[in-house]
């Protein structure tokens, strides 16, 4: 008698910015769980993480975002108002230099990316070709990342249409889905009287200081009596944070995950990727706190 296919257990990594550091404790505590997945997908910075795993860099890849600065990271950036705030170029040719970028198909772990095209809206599933240039689409969320061409189309990020790319897990074979939502308490949290995690003066660059002059200039002047109105840069961010989690309940709601685990960082702002450390942990104790629905599943593996 032929013994019953053992369940593929498929990881979703969702989007949300620096809380995506999160994803690296999600994927330890997994396995010190005795959870390994057996294939990986991500949106946005679910999918750079979940490149990392797949290429069984994550060690390496935890190592250098522990040891990575605000001052390390604003040096990633290349700031220009056409395309984009922050083309991306300067971090994809970091990632070049410092990991092998083999194609998605001759990954150790099979990984796919999630994109959106510009055009249509229209969701894309990246499955082959470079890893890193799947990354670089899947992260390029609009008014940040310069858009990537791809095939004669514009993709943007992914988070515009799946945020938690459950449905791609599926797609890739996956039995059981455990989905990882970054989207935990972060409604209104830039618009919130308290500031979110302090960034040292001194370590600001010239251009983070032209970039929030540029932003503020866009908005109109207010007579003194008025109430105080959000900055530019809080309202985008605080739009990015509304779609992400209606377009996630949505599509979690249309096709449900087995388990979601939720990493809880709302005091981090979409660009303070220099607090890898406290997301990381934060990701390790969502697993913690999603261990009974993790418990049932153990149980469902042979």
């Amino acid at each position: 008698m032929t013994a019953p296919r053992r369940p593929r257990v498929g990881l979703a990594l969702g989007s949300g910015g620096a809380r995506g550091w999160a994803h690296v404790g999600v994927i330890r505590a997994l396995e010190q769980a005795g959870v390994r997945p057996d294939l990986v997908c991500g949106t946005s910075i679910g999918a750079l993480v979940g490149a990392a795993y797949a290429a069984g860099e994550l060690e390496r890849f935890e190592q250098w975002l522990l040891g990575l600065s605000l001052r390390d990271a604003l040096s990633f950036v290349d700031v220009r108002l056409g395309g984009g705030m922050i083309k991306g170029e300067r971090l994809m040719a970091f990632f070049r230099r410092n990991f092998v970028d083999r194609p998605v198909e001759d990954l150790p772990m099979p990984f796919g990316a999630v994109a959106t095209v510009l055009h249509t809206g229209g969701e894309i599933w990246l499955r082959e070709g470079s890893t890193i240039e799947a990354v670089r689409a899947s992260i390029a969320l609009p008014a940040l990342f310069a858009p990537v061409l791809h095939d004669g189309r514009l993709l943007v990020d992914g988070g515009l249409v799946n945020p938690v790319p459950v449905s791609l897990a599926r797609a890739m074979g996956a039995d059981i889905v455990i989905a990882v939502d970054l989207s935990a308490e972060i409604l209104g949290r830039h618009l919130r009287e308290e500031p979110e995690v302090a960034v040292p003066a001194v370590e600001l660059s010239k251009w983070h200081h032209k970039l929030r002059h540029n932003l503020t200039a866009l908005m109109p002047a207010r007579p003194l009596d008025e109430p105080r109105f959000p900055s530019m840069l809080d309202v985008v961010a605080s739009s990015i944070d509304i779609m992400q989690v209606r377009i996630s309940r949505s599509r979690m709601a249309g096709d449900p995950p087995d388990v979601v685990v939720t990493p809880r960082l709302p005091q981090l702002g979409l660009l303070n990727f220099h607090h890898a450390r406290e997301a990381i942990e934060a990701g390790e104790r969502a697993v913690d706190e999603a261990r009974s629905n993790l418990r049932a599943l153990i149980d469902e593996l042979p």
